[in-house]
């Protein structure tokens, strides 16, 4: 597959999995353009947007370079964003490895959800048990993990107006390209779940007059989305007249959580015209009606978050590995990627590869490494094999390990102090019965033996040596097969 049909097939997949009913007909090609590139039209006018826009086909177009040292500031590439014709997509992330997710699917940018970090990090509801400490935390490595901007939640700011200024200041200094802030009482909750309360007209108001002072001490350009919950806690009317107030206030993006129907969102789109919209279409079973993204567009919204999609079908993924893990079975091949997949996706070969810039004399590394192998280790070549002779089994550096002195290790003459001249051997055979390591150890060095094979972390090695210790000739301590199927042998010699 050429570069130009993987972006278009990474770009189908994220459509179909939304129902989007965008066709290939819309393509266009990409050759001509770099791995990382966002492409966006040059605008030379001012134009009113074409129904149904939510890709372009302009001949020209400019690229915003998304690689590390070349890319735009994150404020000002979720602006580019906010300038393109069209709707824009941003599912919710909650942790580095989700947003990466979302970046490699091919989405120009993301969000964070509270409900998720809180559900993640935590493993409890959104109702205000997670602190701005904690968001700002996790922000930080959702930021540093992509190079897609990424929107923020910043609840309602933690406070009161000098809290709401220190919040939007640290989510700058987390790298973030915008924030959400809302008009809820503390402590806050989804907007979709019962009691919601919001703050006056005068302090949700000043929430976003604050925020906008915190950005020009800064001098910063985050973009400012400022949230009203009044739709369901006091009235449609409330949440327009608010929305009205944050535009003048300086919000750049205005939301209504919780609009109970399409006519609803319409009223809401024709509220301050020239200020861009955004959508949160609640998975599950939300109050929003959920409409698909060129619907959304024809009603007048620039941007649509999708907050419970990764969370929840991550829930739903874990139960059932877990469901299957407790009947003794793992989860089938297909339900979840292949080792080497998950070693790309997180970076192991781009790791390996930069690795080698930084090698020593010292240390000789290995271009092939055991990729499939979740036992691999890595040889060291000894002075045997720079002279040509054949090498014995690989060895195996073990670094600060645990020693154990009833073993003898202090020069008693105890009936342990022959355990250092003892070696175990680790042998292990995969279901298909090729063999996937064979090494040797001292045997005193129990430390290294979990770092070499997890699944021995919980037993106890050392009951085992203390049984066998006396004992003349090789004996085998264990001989089990773990949650993969593969055969675990060891041996002391």
């Amino acid at each position: 597959m050429n570069p130009s049909s993987a972006v278009v097939a990474s770009r189908d997949r994220a459509l179909s999995f939304f129902n989007h009913p965008l066709s290939q007909a819309h393509t266009f090609p990409l050759a001509k353009f770099k791995n990382g590139s966002i492409i966006a039209p040059i605008n030379n006018q001012t134009r009113k947007p074409k129904p149904n826009a939510l890709f372009t086909s302009s001949k020209r177009f400019q690229a915003i370079r998304a690689c590390s040292g070349e890319r735009n500031p994150p404020a000002k590439a979720l602006r580019q964003i906010l300038e393109l014709p069209g709707v824009h997509q941003g599912p919710a992330c909650f942790d580095g490895l989700s947003a990466k997710l979302v970046e490699r699917a091919g989405f120009q940018y993301c969000f964070t959800s509270g409900f998720s970090i809180s559900a993640a990090r935590l493993g409890l509801p959104d109702t205000g048990f997670i602190s701005y400490g904690e968001m700002v935390d996790q922000g930080q490595q959702i930021t540093q993990a992509v190079s897609i901007p990424v929107i923020g939640d910043g609840d309602n700011g933690y406070g009161n107006a000098m809290n709401v200024k220190r919040t939007v200041k640290g989510y700058i200094r987390a790298g973030f390209a915008g924030i959400i802030l809302e008009d809820q009482v503390s402590p806050k909750a989804c907007g979709h779940t019962q009691g919601r309360k919001v703050v006056s007209r005068e302090e949700a108001v000043m929430r976003i007059k604050a925020a906008v002072d915190a950005r020009k001490e800064s001098g910063s350009d985050i973009v400012i989305v400022a949230r009203t919950d009044s739709r369901q806690a006091l009235s449609l009317e409330e949440s327009l007249w608010r929305s009205r107030a944050f535009a003048d206030a300086g919000a750049d993006v205005l939301f209504i959580d919780a609009l109970a129907s399409k006519e609803e969102m319409k009223a809401f789109c024709e509220v301050s015209p020239l200020v861009p919209k955004m959508a949160n279409m609640l998975e599950g079973g939300g109050k929003t009606p959920i409409l698909n993204p060129l619907e959304l567009e024809e009603i007048g919204y620039k941007l649509v978050a999708y907050p419970l999609s990764l969370i929840g079908v991550s829930i739903r993924a874990m139960q059932d590995s877990l469901t299957a893990l407790k009947g003794g079975r793992i989860p089938p091949p297909g339900s979840m990627p292949s080792f080497d997949e998950i070693k790309e996706i997180l970076g192991f070969n781009n790791y390996y590869e930069e690795e080698k810039r930084y090698a020593t004399s010292t240390y000789q590394l290995y271009s092939d490494r055991v990729s499939s192998n979740a036992y691999s280790i890595q040889r060291v070549q000894d002075d045997s094999e720079q002279r040509g002779q054949s090498p014995q089994d690989p060895v195996v550096e073990v670094i600060t390990p645990d020693v154990y002195n009833n073993y003898g290790a202090d020069g008693s003459r105890g009936p342990f102090s022959g355990i250092w001249s003892r070696t175990l051997r680790i042998k292990i055979t995969g279901r298909d019965g090729f063999e996937k390591l064979d090494v040797r150890i001292p045997a005193g060095f129990l430390e290294g033996v979990t770092n070499i094979v997890p699944a021995l972390g919980g037993v106890n090695i050392k009951a085992l040596l203390d049984d066998a210790a006396e004992e003349v000739g090789g004996k085998l301590l264990l001989d089990f097969n773990d949650t993969m199927g593969d055969r675990i042998q060891v041996f002391l010699e």
